[in-house]
């Protein structure tokens, strides 16, 4: 399963609105969805993370730490790989403005992952993507409902 970057920002003491992987970690998520260890993201992820805590200001100590505990903990695959951007330039060609998304979509694609984001532009192209490569793409709340209702 893939990560869009928000859910990682939390490690740096960003605030989101849902701490998905602190979620993972309670074990509030079922886990024949999704394990601390099946999660992966793309390298560009990294990036993205540095340049939001940047804006905001949070202590370049909280971000280095957030980094060691994702390189230690999570799959990266790297932007720079071939297939991947191969794909993103045809999603950004086709379907997306921003460079990132296409190559963190493209990440799962090419994995043949789970994309989960909360990310409107990417959502609003779910059935596009499902269809032309078969990405399922899920958001923190489809992964967050009560066992019942699973």
């Amino acid at each position: 399963m893939i990560l869009d970057t928000s859910y990682f920002l939390p490690l740096a003491r960003i605030d989101i609105n849902s701490d998905l992987l602190l979620a993972i970690a309670e074990k509030k998520v079922s886990s024949e969805r999704i394990s601390l260890d099946r999660i992966g993201l793309n390298s560009i992820s990294i990036f993205e993370l540095q340049a939001k805590a940047a804006k905001l200001g949070v202590k370049t100590e909280y971000v280095t730490k957030a980094i060691g505990t994702i390189s230690n903990v999570f799959k990266i695959e790297s932007y720079s790989s071939p297939r991947i951007i191969e794909t993103a330039s045809i999603l950004r060609r086709d379907l997306f403005t921003d460079y990132v998304d296409c190559v963190i979509t493209a990440t799962a694609i090419q994995l043949r992952e789970d994309l989960v984001t909360e990310d409107s532009k990417i959502l609003r192209r779910r059935g596009e993507l499902k269809q032309k490569y078969e990405l399922t793409i899920l958001t923190s709340r489809d992964l967050l409902q009560p066992l019942s209702a699973r």
